[in-house]
């Protein structure tokens, strides 16, 4: 029916025939509002995050005239959804309702105000990456409000690289940030509504959460085996295929080499104006990285690192869903144009995502380990090899948190 096969090349589904997903805002207008009937409600969420027929959850909270929606709280990117990476999000109103921003002068909610709030709904749309900042925004919520001792309703939604693969070093503690608060591996295999109730159970927030599940939904879907639309969640995340490739592309924000933001294929293209595409092209095929071909490119951005300026770099595509490990992808673009531009290449300094210390690459891979081996030019399949026992802990502690299949 149109589904992606987890052992498969990529195909594409036939959205008229194949609906099977039922939003966990799909599954509270059915039940029309009713564990938020009565209460003063705060809404979580942006733009991006619809039902299944593309209503966004916002139009629902504040068209409707069953519920007391009384504020709105945006991620990073804004309400919109429009705001580029590391852009402070402002204070706005929506329809005469306040909506305040948790990412700029603020990363977490106002005491104050959640005191005037009886429930939290938390519906963001998340691509299933340890660095992707929407999970974030939605824990430090969480914790507030358990301090509070207020419930949190979260609305699940898929994990669009399906919810078996795990992928990536689990984050060291002392390397925690904005792009991941507790330790996580980069590709966790897990929805926003499993996220969010394992780390409170683990770090002992005792938040009153209600996760609203899904129906339909099955581990080992791909996106789109969902039967949904793609809603762009920010700017540089325009389709599916770019989500499958951040895990790993992700990592080019810590270092000096365009990771293809201010191009139409954020992410998939890569590249700088001091790399000869052709042998940056040659060199990544001698290493045989499963799953994926490149081609070799010349690009301007439009904006961003090196915007105006001519490129040499390549296009990843990714040819097998099952062979290919993101994270171990973006590793190996970094090592191989380390080694083939010594003096050229360099690791981005802070400040960066609210980190005024510890290095980009650092916070984003999860610890420093990875940065120094790669300067010393070890294999990445060294470096897999060692983070791979904290990765199976990681695996056996999440599954008494999963709550399909």
């Amino acid at each position: 029916m149109g589904q992606y096969e987890s052992s498969s090349t990529l195909t594409f589904v036939n959205f008229n025939i194949y609906l099977s997903v039922r939003l966990g805002i799909d599954i509270l207008l059915a039940d029309k509002y009713e564990p938020l009937i009565g209460k003063k409600i705060a809404l979580l969420t942006h733009i991006p995050a619809t039902d299944s027929k593309l209503i966004p959850t916002i139009s629902h909270f504040v068209n409707s005239k069953i519920i007391d929606t009384k504020l709105i709280f945006a991620p990073e990117h804004g309400l919109f959804s429009a705001l580029q990476d590391q852009v402070f999000v402002k204070d706005i109103q929506q329809k005469s309702i306040p909506v305040v921003s948790l990412y700029g002068k603020r990363l977490s909610p106002p005491l104050k105000i959640l005191r005037t709030i009886d429930i939290v709904v938390i519906d963001l749309v998340d691509i299933g990456t340890r660095y992707y900042t929407f999970i974030w925004s939605a824990i430090l919520m969480i914790k507030i409000m358990a301090e509070l001792h207020k419930k949190i309703i979260v609305l699940d939604r898929p994990n669009p690289l399906n919810g078996i693969t795990v992928q990536g070093p689990v984050l060291e503690e002392k390397f925690s940030s904005f792009v991941g608060l507790y330790p996580l591996p980069v590709r966790h295999g897990m929805t926003i509504g499993e996220l969010c109730n394992m780390i409170n159970r683990e770090y002992k927030f005792d938040a009153d959460i209600i996760i609203i599940k899904m129906e339909g939904w099955k581990r080992k879907f791909y996106f789109p085996d969902c039967g949904l639309y793609w809603t762009i969640p920010s700017p540089n995340m325009p389709s599916f295929e770019t989500a499958w490739v951040y895990p790993g592309m992700c990592l080019l924000e810590g270092t000096n080499v365009s990771e293809g933001r201010g191009t139409t294929r954020p992410f998939e293209i890569f590249g700088a104006p001091w790399i000869d595409e052709e042998l940056l092209v040659k060199e990544l095929r001698h290493k045989n990285i499963k799953g994926v071909e490149f081609r070799p490119l010349k690009f301007i951005p439009t904006f961003h690192k090196y915007q105006g300026m001519v490129c040499g770099g390549a296009q990843v595509y990714v040819k097998d869903l099952k062979d290919f490990d993101p994270v171990c992808l973006g590793l190996e673009i970094i090592s191989t144009i380390k080694r083939l531009y010594p003096k050229k290449f360099a690791w981005r300094k802070p400040p960066y995502e609210f980190e005024k210390k510890k290095m980009p690459f650092d916070i984003l891979i999860g610890n420093s380990w990875i940065r120094e081996a790669i300067e010393k030019g070890r294999p990445v399949s060294l470096m897999k090899r060692r983070w791979s026992k904290d990765l199976e802990r990681f695996k056996r502690m999440r599954q008494k948190y999963l709550l399909y299949d």
